[in-house]
């Protein structure tokens, strides 16, 4: 029994425009196969929020798979949604006053409670007088009087209202202090390693921070785990008690994104998050430390126009396709189909096409009896820098994001590649004439 090596693509045959490596290479009868190795014979296998300054003009530029580039931003972060891989990072894990982006994290919980029928959406809540109390961007809320939950999300999430925040934390929780260690042991969770939460509005308090990677993670899990409520994200303006106010989020207004979130205060300046997809990819963006809300809206708008422009979507393979047929020892077929287990996608930056080098692995010939699933060996890309392929589960409600970190020059990932239809072994007499020589597969 041998090792067999089946080189799918190399050099600028790899991928084409997304379209999928195999194109026509790799298919049986057109695979480069490398020298055997042989198999051994007896059954081997082979700094705490509200305490920090003001943020100043900050000249270092964000690291990306392609190079340094400039951004204002003090802390920024973009990943592709499908893979989680970080397109540009900027003091990603540093921990920054995250201002109204809290409210993500706020929405989230809603959202949750929500989806599990413990809030509906035309149901009311009261408002407290610590509510309307509550300062800063307001959706005014009346004192003494219930207000729908869907007023209330949108209050929040389109007019940022500070009031609509304790309205609902007091509604789901009981106290704003009670939701905000909901918040907490939900981001821990989730692996928001570097966010803590003192309240549920993002108002200036020590202890209370978020990260940059953070706020593209909930980000991530709002658009995965509840798409059925993003669109709140997306409305560009709301009226409520005779007053109307817009979106704060340019980028959603000018049809350049379809969510998420603003946030502003003096200690952690102007901030951004949003998201878009544009011809079948999304990205996520975290931005934050800007000195207006003007340069606020051109910079997200510049880094989102930068992720698409720069990176093209590369199909390897789809769940079942079929990469090379394998012999088969003593069955009544002589090969079968060796098909890869799931879909296998990520991103490149443009023009590192010809550096991917991609191959099967399997042990042949594959004894008889074979079931169809049954494992056969490994698909592995190998990329040629820095860039991280991450090919993920099937996403779970509620479930921490794969972490995406930086790898190594030279990164290879596996996929396990299984057999694509049953084949018998072969009867009795069948085994004895393929023994003697007479029928050998």
């Amino acid at each position: 029994m041998q090792t067999r090596r089946i080189l799918l693509a190399s050099g600028a045959a790899a991928i084409t425009g997304g379209a999928g490596l195999l194109n026509g290479v790799g298919l049986s009868g057109t695979a480069l196969a490398a020298k055997p190795r042989h198999a051994p014979r007896h059954g081997g296998k082979a700094a705490d929020s509200a305490q920090t300054p003001a943020p100043a003009v900050d000249s270092t530029p964000a690291m990306t798979p392609i190079g340094p580039v400039d951004t204002v931003a003090r802390w920024a972060c973009i990943t592709d949604f499908d893979s989680g891989q970080v397109l540009l990072e900027k003091a990603a894990d540093e921990h920054m006053p995250p201002s109204s982006l809290t409210k993500m994290m706020t929405a989230y919980i809603v959202f949750g409670m929500l989806n599990a029928g413990r809030l509906k959406l035309d149901q009311t809540l009261p408002v407290s007088e610590k509510a309307w109390r509550m300062q800063g961007s307001k959706m005014f809320v009346p004192l003494g009087e219930s207000v729908p939950v869907q007023d209330l999300i949108q209050g929040m999430l389109i007019q940022s209202g500070n009031d609509a925040c304790i309205v609902l934390a007091e509604g789901v929780s009981g106290s704003e202090e009670q939701f905000v260690a909901l918040m907490n042991d939900t981001a821990a969770k989730l692996g928001m390693a570097n966010s803590h939460f003192m309240n549920t509005t993002g108002w200036p308090a020590e202890g209370h921070y978020m990260s940059a990677r953070d706020v593209c993670t909930i980000a991530t899990h709002l658009i995965r785990d509840f798409p059925q409520y993003y669109h709140f994200f997306s409305e560009t303006s709301f009226a409520f008690n005779k007053i109307n106010q817009g979106n704060r989020n340019v980028l959603v207004d000018k049809g350049l994104a379809d969510g998420l979130k603003t946030g502003h205060t003096d200690a952690g300046g102007f901030g951004l998050c949003a998201s878009s997809k544009r011809e079948g990819r999304r990205v996520v963006m975290g931005i934050n430390g800007m000195a207006s809300s003007n340069i606020r809206a051109h910079e997200g708008e510049r880094l989102l126009g930068w992720a698409f422009a720069n990176f093209e979507l590369a199909v390897i393979a789809h769940k079942g396709q079929v990469l090379d047929q394998a012999p088969v020892w003593m069955g009544q077929d002589a090969t079968v189909p060796v098909v890869a287990s799931r879909d296998v996608t990520f991103l490149l930056p443009h023009g590192w096409q010809s550096r991917v080098h991609i191959s099967v692995d399997y042990l042949a010939p594959v004894s008889a009896p074979i079931t169809v699933g049954q494992s056969l060996g490994q698909l592995t890309i190998t990329l040629p820098t820095s860039q991280t392929a991450l090919v993920p589960p099937a996403p779970v409600a509620g479930a921490p994001m794969p972490a995406a970190a930086p790898a190594p020059q030279g990164t290879v990932i596996t996929v396990p590649v299984e057999a694509g239809s049953a084949v018998a072994k072969l009867g009795f007499g069948g085994r004895i004439a393929a023994r003697l020589g007479m029928k050998r597969h």
